[in-house]
């Protein structure tokens, strides 16, 4: 006989989970109680914002699901921005939230939430469970729900009572291995006519994106490109997807575009769109390509077939994974030589010139040595972390990201993710360099965090970027409301005296010239360090500064 808190675990310790992300609550401490003799480890964060952002940057990293757990009513309120992140990445993660017992709903009692009307817009399954005989029935599907098709968030509410209740149900109990991800591949007809579509072409461009890749295959579809000569270009914030350093990679697709690229995907003949869905932000608020029938032939790849045709009528539509599609790729040879190498060079080159930090603006000199110190010194398998703000533009633009799994930063825009998320990669990956970017805006959205930081031994180095305001807003107010500012300025404390609060490392950074030395010193103190960089508020962007404007 076990409780429903212990079946609860017992289930995250058959899926493999190696870690959970919680603030604590009376609502589940069952689970908590079950939690003390498991081998899964519990990182308890400030605010459940936090902790859900961590968990969906464990799953944006490890492919498996992050898995959070908070408390009802406002507890689950603080994590729905992380779920809403998870949804938008498509990043697999289960939110498991305490909840009223289920004789006494409908009466608004203390907390009470009908999750499944908060969170159905943003999650793919939302359910309640109503005894401890369910439970491994409903956390096997949570986690096969999370994880299949178009990955993406599930919220589970755990009753008091179903929590409490003993059964003697069989727990989940399988081999981690048979829960892998279910495959989705492409048809042997879709590949002769992808290759036949490619070799036919005058002026192809590839756009990768999206989530459900691995090392091995990002290594499979770089192979493929070489084989049949073809441009790479990488979507809004998923730049680690292709090597930035290779002769075929040609710049990222996202915000501040750089021109030349959002020409030629404009005058491409094949658009081959792999992972991606081309929202928003990619499709320059949906001007690249013709709704809902694109200017050129399109083949979309995607492994959700509710999202082919949905938005852009593709040429050709394949539902499958990228695991599963590059796996297939990787076996296709050309008919014959290609004659494009001359146009990749050319592309590759505009990449090569538009990312030069000697575009930047000189009031941002600051981060010009800021960001030529990082790419100099930096391991390549360092991961970079960032969430919202203009700051953000200086690792997407300029940091050349060489290898899978270096990059999280969330395509919702969410503020306050950089420090987060730098938490969870650091906590998965010890031995590796994690820096978090944000703004003064943005790191105070999560900062109470850098306590978890401190607590758990998670080594990150954290960049505040402080230019006084809320530095993307004021440029959208400068554009349509010039001279009238409103709401955009930003008052702030010593973050590095945050930091040392603490008992970590900090130090203020007043201009490009003692950066070096507070960066070395911040790494070799081996733990939690904090560096608070002061920029000119005249520099919005790298490239547009607040004068201009006026």
């Amino acid at each position: 006989m076990k409780s429903g808190g212990q079946l609860v675990v017992d289930a995250l310790e058959c899926f493999g989970t190696e870690r959970v992300f919680c603030v604590p609550g009376e609502s589940y401490l069952p689970v908590l109680d079950a939690l003390h003799d498991s081998d899964i480890a519990t990182t308890v964060c400030r605010q459940e914002g936090g902790a859900a952002i961590m968990a969906e940057a464990w799953g944006k990293l490890t492919g498996e699901p992050g898995v959070c757990l908070v408390t009802r009513g406002p507890g689950a309120a603080n994590a729905s921005a992380g779920v809403h992140i998870a949804s938008q990445d498509s990043t697999p993660m289960i939110l498991l939230v305490g909840q009223i017992a289920t004789g006494r709903r409908h009466r608004e009692m203390f907390q009470e939430v009908d999750y499944q009307q908060f969170f159905g817009g943003m999650a793919k399954w939302v359910a309640e469970i109503e005894s401890a005989e369910r439970v491994p029935e409903m956390m096997s599907r949570a986690w096969h729900v999370a994880t299949s098709g178009r990955p993406g968030p599930v919220v589970l509410a755990l009753p008091e009572d179903t929590l409490q209740q003993v059964s003697d149900v069989t727990p989940l109990n399988v081999a981690v291995d048979s829960l892998s991800q279910t495959e989705i591949w492409p048809g042997a007809d879709q590949l002769a006519r992808l290759k036949t579509m490619i070799e036919q072409a005058e002026q192809p461009l590839v756009i990768v994106g999206g989530s459900r890749w691995t090392a091995e295959a990002v290594a499979q579809f770089t192979t493929f490109a070489e084989r049949f000569g073809l441009p790479v270009a990488c979507s809004f914030r998923r730049q680690m997807l292709f090597d930035h350093t290779h002769g075929h990679y040609v710049g990222d697709i996202g915000l501040g575009i750089n021109p030349k690229l959002k020409a030629r995907v404009q005058s491409s003949d094949l658009l081959l769109l792999v992972g991606a869905r081309f929202s928003e932000i990619p499709s320059q608020d949906f001007e690249l390509l013709n709704v809902p029938q694109p200017q050129c032939a399109l083949v979309h790849v995607y492994p959700d077939a509710e999202e082919l045709g949905k938005l852009y009528l593709p040429t050709l539509a394949i539902n499958a994974s990228p695991t599963a599609l590059c796996s297939d790729l990787i076996k296709l040879n050309p008919t014959g030589e290609h004659n494009r190498a001359d146009d990749i060079n050319t592309l590759h080159q505009q990449y090569i010139e538009w990312s030069s930090l000697e575009h930047a603006l000189p009031s941002t000199a600051t981060m010009q040595t800021v960001m030529a110190h990082i790419i100099k010194t930096v391991p390549t398998d360092s991961i970079l972390c960032n969430g919202a703000g203009n700051y953000a533009s200086w690792v997407h633009r300029f940091y050349p990201f060489q290898q899978f799994g270096t990059q999280l930063a969330p395509t919702s825009g969410s503020m306050g993710y950089g420090l987060p998320a730098a938490i969870a990669a650091k906590l998965a990956h010890p031995d590796k360099t994690v820096l978090a970017f944000a703004g003064d805006g943005c790191f105070q959205m999560t900062m109470q965090e850098f306590g978890t930081a401190v607590e758990f031994g998670a080594a990150v180095i954290v960049l505040v970027i402080d230019n006084g305001m809320y530095g993307t807003i004021r440029m959208h107010q400068e554009q349509n409301f010039p001279g009238r500012v409103s709401a955009t300025d930003l008052f702030s404390p010593d973050f590095a005296a945050l930091a040392k609060s603490y008992g970590a490392f900090g130090a203020t950074v007043e201009n490009g010239q003692a950066f070096p030395v507070a960066f070395s010193a911040a790494i070799e103190s081996r733990g939690p360090a904090l560096l608070h960089i002061k920029v000119d508020p005249d520099a919005l962007t790298p490239t547009l500064s607040l004068a201009s404007m006026h």
